[in-house]
């Protein structure tokens, strides 16, 4: 006995996508020179990841008092930290930029001379841990991050490598795996998607840090995974219909995945926006992130990278059909 599939979303759609690809080529360049503005005026939030400094979570027995812990981070010496609450009002999230060995030196009750950068970014750690147990009756660390500038530094420009490298390995990856005129609509796309990521993050001030580039990364691969089954999809339907204007074959190809992308980007949305209300906020971030790499990875998917064939020459038989 077949069960009757209540369907949301018709297999066979007959919307005319490429006829709003100049709309949509405006939008996207204005998303992009916002997203470039957004990022040279306002810039990022980078986290200690990026610009150094300690990070130090902990949950104390009662509800925590966030002056009280701020005037303690005075009293040391601290005078730049930022306390926010953190889950719950017992859960506290203390964050301190890098300080110099100078200013480290100078802390009230510090001994250590002569001690580097690095060194003294672990002595501001052992001061605040100190301080806040003296504070604290039974005060739970939960969570200890140090981060040297140099540290900082290296990580900056390997995750800057590791988005290039991605962009460039996805660039030949669709050159072997179809022609070079859909290589440079996907990674256009990719690009455009990035862009717009950094834009998103320059925009709402959420933390840049080492989980925002692996969402980045993800991105990359999830906006990639489907904008290849959007362009395998035209290839076949160029080899079906070889006489149809190639705006009318591209047409046929995205109505055709369309009911997949609608549902494949729903079920993980769904996913996604429960970890950002639930997860807490150490997942928020990176939960943000891919929501809207979704969103915008599906977008350029069908309004950026199958319209940009329009402009690239494709061809429409590929060299084994020719040799055929």
């Amino acid at each position: 006995m077949k069960l009757a599939l209540v369907r949301f979303i018709p297999t066979e759609s007959s919307f005319d996508f490429i006829r709003l690809r100049w709309a949509a080529f405006a939008v996207s360049a204005a998303l992009m020179l916002g997203s470039l503005a957004a990022f040279f005026v306002v810039g990022l939030n980078f986290g200690i990841d990026f610009r150094g400094g300690t990070l130090i979570e902990v949950q104390t027995q009662e509800p925590a008092d966030l002056g009280t812990i701020r005037s303690t981070m005075e009293e040391i010496g601290i005078s730049a930290v930022n306390v926010q609450s953190f889950g719950s009002d017992t859960e506290v999230l203390i964050t301190v930029g890098t300080m110099s060995p100078e200013a480290v030196m100078a802390m009230p009750g510090v001994e250590e001379t002569g001690i580097d950068e690095e060194q003294a970014q672990q002595v501001v750690r052992s001061q605040i841990q100190a301080a806040l147990s003296d504070q604290f009756e039974g005060i739970e660390y939960r969570r200890l991050e140090v981060v040297g500038p140099q540290v900082s530094g290296e990580l900056v420009v390997a995750g800057t490598t590791a988005v290039i490298a991605a962009l460039f390995l996805m660039l030949l990856y669709i050159w072997f795996r179809f022609e070079w005129q859909y290589s440079v609509g996907a990674v256009l796309a990719l690009i455009h998607d990035v862009i717009a990521t950094i834009g998103f993050f320059a925009v709402t001030q959420l933390e840049f840090n080492l989980s925002t580039i692996a969402a980045i990364l993800t991105i990359v691969g999830y906006s990639m995974n489907d904008t290849v089954v959007v362009y395998d999809r035209i290839r076949e339907k160029f080899r079906k219909f070889k006489t149809l204007p190639t705006e009318e074959v591209l047409n046929k190809a995205i109505n055709k995945t369309l009911s997949r992308t609608v549902l494949t980007s729903g079920t993980t949305l769904v996913a996604l926006i429960a970890m950002a209300l639930i997860g807490g906020a150490a997942l928020q971030g990176f939960a943000l992130a891919l929501i809207w790499g979704v969103v915008i990875g599906t977008y350029s998917s069908v309004f950026v990278a199958a319209p940009l064939l329009t402009l690239t020459g494709v061809k429409r038989t590929s060299d084994e059909d020719e040799e055929a």
